[in-house]
């Protein structure tokens, strides 16, 4: 019988733990010098860098510019309208989850826990401050050449927000709640951080507890019409709820908290839910009047829910720290992402909604399941059988993520460019792909953020 050629055979390097373990020395020899000698020694070469990490997180930055740039054109690039999921919906956990992933590598030893902590907080700003620039309406788009915001109207949260909050209160739980406990089973792994699962049950049940207990009474917004002869005029619209527990686009808790707290103004103009069969081109005289009301899928009470997926891939993250052997880790990675899924599954099959846009526990639940899952089969092509080179683009990605998305995801890249015109600022060949370009008709090129103006000349067919 002939031999079979692995196409990326397994080295004797690659069969060492990826992570030492403190106080591990089977990846290094010990010399000892001799008794009543010292000799200085040179630096232990420190632990590879997991190569699955900078990979996952290419795949979400390069999953994230094809949702922004081409989710127009192919539906399941384009975010779900309200209920259910599509790919695009799996974007943002991923980058939730490989943020929780790389914590605790990066604070696997904290020798000063108050200089720790002034570190994240100066991380979480430095995001927060980037997102509000980026997705708050100072940058008009790639059909608007000015820029500024008017801060009465200014959009406060965003992705990289969510980013940070998730990023801040899970780094603060990986400094601060951890015990001595020695791990040597997925028990005693359980027990070391049982603190810091004590917080992600907390506020999963405090996000349920509001979502299905607060009353969210009717509610107002306003909106910029232009009648037949083109002369706006300011048009007030009620929205009937006197509800609890309701999980559609006009009368949820999440959009309640956001308007009282952040205030209507400051929220999302462009809601997707605008792409509802309620809201679509095919009634939109009957359209119900919420359909043009602003919604803020990166709110208040969502985000708290959302740091729960940050947690998950917290877990993720010890396991690659405290366990060494492959088949180890994979078991551990797997019980847990089937799990999820499964449960998630069965939370929607009983009434609880997938809905990315509120963040619903069940969607929690399967696309940290999801991301495990995916996180394994990277870990088993990149850093188990060695297939680092079909990967390399995904990996540089990976390593430059936030850079790529400023340029590339938020348009900044693209409205540079547009600023070299041609005798008039229209004639610039950003301008010529966008009119010309095959998605001229569906309007896939998307500006950082639409909630430039207060009141926007809304269509419904968009």
């Amino acid at each position: 019988m002939g031999s079979f050629n692995v196409p990326c055979p397994i080295t004797d390097e690659q069969k060492k733990p990826l992570i030492a373990e403190e106080g591990d020395t089977s990846s290094s020899q010990s010399v000892q010098p001799p008794r009543g000698e010292s000799y200085d020694l040179p630096d232990q070469p420190k632990p590879p860098r997991l190569a699955t990490l900078d990979v996952f997180r290419g795949l979400a930055v390069l999953l994230m510019i094809l949702v922004d740039d081409v989710g127009g054109i192919i539906p399941a690039l384009n975010h779900s309208p309200w209920n259910g999921v599509t790919i695009a919906d799996f974007v943002m956990p991923f980058f939730l989850f490989i943020v929780g992933v790389s914590l605790p590598l990066v604070y696997k030893r904290v020798s000063n826990k108050i200089a720790a902590t002034q570190k994240a907080i100066i991380r979480a700003l430095k995001l927060i401050i980037l997102g509000v620039v980026l997705q708050g309406g100072y940058f008009h788009g790639i059909n608007n050449l000015t820029f500024g915001v008017n801060l009465e109207n200014i959009r406060w949260l965003g992705i990289l927000q969510r980013i940070a909050i998730g990023y801040f209160i899970a780094a603060l739980c990986e400094i601060w709640l951890t015990s001595n406990t020695t791990v040597d089973s997925p028990m005693m792994l359980l027990k070391k951080y049982y603190a810091q699962w004590v917080v992600a049950i907390s506020l999963s049940t405090l996000y349920l507890g509001l979502l299905y207990n607060l009353y969210v009474p009717d509610w107002k917004f306003e909106v910029q019409i232009t009648n037949s002869s083109n002369i706006p005029s300011i048009q007030s619209n009620t929205v009937k709820c006197g509800v609890r527990g309701n999980l559609g686009p006009a009368c949820n808790a999440v959009g309640m908290i956001d308007r009282y707290i952040l205030g209507i103004e400051h929220l999302y103009q462009r809601p997707v839910y605008r792409r509802t069969k309620e809201c679509s081109v095919d009634s939109p005289v009957d359209a119900p009047a919420w359909c043009q009301a602003p919604f803020d899928p990166e709110g208040l009470l969502s985000s708290i829910m959302a740091v729960v997926t940050c947690f998950i891939g917290l877990h993720f993250g010890h396991i690659l720290v405290h366990f060494k052997g492959h088949s180890e880790r994979i078991l551990n990675f797997i019980i847990p992402s089937l799990g999820l899924v499964f449960f998630g599954i069965l939370l929607e099959t009983y009434g609880m909604p997938l809905n990315k846009p509120i963040y619903t526990f069940s969607y929690a639940c399967v696309t940290s399941g999801a991301a495990g899952l995916l996180f394994i089969a990277i870990y088993l092509l990149v850093d188990l059988y060695g297939c680092r080179r079909p990967t390399m683009l995904l990996e540089w990605m990976g390593m430059n993520a936030l850079t790529l998305y400023v340029l590339v995801a938020s348009n900044l890249f693209f409205i540079a460019i547009q600023g070299f015109y041609w005798k008039t600022p229209e004639n610039n060949i950003v301008t010529y792909i966008v009119q010309h370009g095959p998605w001229h008709h569906v309007g896939a090129l998307r500006t950082p953020d639409s909630s430039i103006r207060n009141y926007s000349n809304w269509s419904l067919t968009t």
